[in-house]
């Protein structure tokens, strides 16, 4: 099976139906791209970039993502890497890490190209990687084939001794930058204003502050320093139970559609749901829907998810009786409530690798793992939801050419593109993250308990 960046090469030359390109989306059927740019390299974004003087998320990124200014930015990669050959790097790459062996460990997530993934030591999502990255004290340095947010996280939680690379500094998220200290600030002011500070009868806080792992450091800080928690896509309804133990509410911020979908299934109706608007007095709600509002939702999502939609599962079930839909919990609740399942990557994953043999999946996440689980998984039919080729377009902004110019550099005693948090920001992040792992799964004789607590319904 071709890879997405393969498949994107031939669909630009106007080959895809000749060459029988049908595997990535519906079987059967050829395919197109979101954007033909994706064929490009990636430097040639960073330089248009950087003659316009603003930074972007690179090709296929939604006409609704505009990157903040203080978005960093890649320099210009050394010409001898944007020339060298598919193979040329791939013998660069396996040299530079053969030669630097336990000094250096490659993570790559779950989201990036495959001609990236072939190298990674380890694969995983976000927090798996991290916490891998934790493990391998040994390694001096870090390469990240992730995001910015991955590689920050990735710094906070390794050794004083290991230096965090970044491929490519504009290798961002745009629903990360959908949430800023400034607004996040100015929201809490307003909600500390609206509710007041003091703890209820039971000891519980107006407002507990819940930051996805998709946000930056200087955020999980914020709700580090102010009784608050990470979640990832795995383990938020656990995250949302340990807050309501704490708070009468919580404010969950960036992504709307995990703060929604996740409430929802524990029980907390759509009313009691608001979504806050930054730009807007009170996030744009009167005061009795705040009043009421047991999960305060920020305004944002990702650009990726938010592409699935009904009529893609409609079709899906149309032309594939008894398919099984699984979506990422980051979809619209339409979506995920239509689906038959919801989860995260590693759920994704397991459920596939689980399946009887001959089942076929359609699922709604980012296509560079759907097809990568396509060709590990041949006694499936697996597709994407969405028929058109449009990947994570912060995630394909590192290319091989990258990690080789990066690795090369480490055999030099060079360190390039290092993330670091500064200590006192990542100092008060280590708290909201480790009271994440801290946080455990109740069982279902107290989940009753939970559900009073948050005011759900059946309490």
């Amino acid at each position: 099976m071709p890879s997405v960046n393969n498949t994107i090469q031939l669909i630009t030359r106007e080959q895809a139906e000749q060459q029988g390109t049908h595997l990535i989306g519906k079987p059967g059927r050829a395919q197109e791209s979101c954007d033909d740019d994706l064929a490009k390299g990636p430097w040639e974004f960073d330089l248009a970039e950087a003659l316009a003087g603003t930074p972007g998320y690179g090709p296929g990124a939604s006409n609704e993502d505009a990157a903040p200014a203080a978005t960093p930015r890649q320099g210009q990669l050394p010409q001898e890497y944007k020339d060298a050959s598919d193979e040329e790097l791939t013998s660069r790459i396996l040299a530079a890490k053969a030669e630097l062996g336990d000094r250096v460990v490659v993570m790559g997530h779950f989201y990036q190209r495959d001609e990236v993934v072939r190298f990674a030591d380890f694969l995983g999502d976000s927090f798996q990687l991290a916490n891998a990255a934790k493990a391998r004290s040994e390694a001096e340095a870090i390469v990240f084939c992730g995001v910015h947010f991955m590689a920050e996280t990735a710094d906070m939680l390794s050794g004083a001794h290991q230096s965090v690379i970044l491929p490519n500094l504009a290798a961002g998220c745009s629903m990360a930058d959908m949430a800023d200290v400034p607004s996040v600030e100015a929201c809490w002011a307003e909600l500390e204003a609206f509710y007041g500070t003091e703890p209820d009868a039971d000891g519980r806080v107006p407002v507990i502050p819940v930051t996805y792992m998709n946000s930056s450091a200087a955020l999980k800080a914020f709700c580090g320093e102010r009784g608050g928690i990470v979640c990832t896509s795995s383990n938020a309804a656990t995250v949302l139970e340990w807050a309501y133990e704490r708070g009468q509410r919580v404010l969950f911020f960036p992504d709307q559609h995990l703060g929604r979908n996740t409430a929802k299934a524990m029980g907390i109706p759509l009313e009691e749901m608001p979504l806050w608007n930054p730009r807007q007095p009170l996030g744009g709600n009167s005061e009795d829907v705040m009043r009421n509002a047991k999960v305060v939702l920020w305004q944002g999502f990702c650009s990726v998810h938010k592409r699935f939609t009904t009529a893609q599962i409609d079709q899906a079930r149309a032309d594939f009786p008894g398919v099984r839909v699984i979506v990422h919990p980051e979809c619209p609740m339409e979506v995920v409530d239509a689906a038959d399942e919801s989860g995260s990557t590693d759920y994704i994953l397991k459920a596939v690798a689980a399946a009887p043999d001959g089942t076929t999946f359609a699922i709604g996440t980012e296509i560079n793992m759907v097809n990568r689980l396509a060709a590990q998984y041949p006694q499936h039919t697996i597709f994407c939801l969405d028929p058109v080729i449009c990947p994570c377009s912060t995630m394909y902004r590192i290319h091989p050419g990258y990690l080789a110019w990066v690795l090369e550099g480490l055999v030099r005693g060079e360190v390039l593109n290092q993330i670091t948090v500064p200590e006192a920001t990542a100092v008060h992040a280590r708290v909201a993250l480790e009271r994440m792992l801290a946080a455990k799964p109740r069982s279902a004789k107290e989940r009753p308990e939970r559900q009073a607590a948050a005011g759900a319904p059946g309490a």
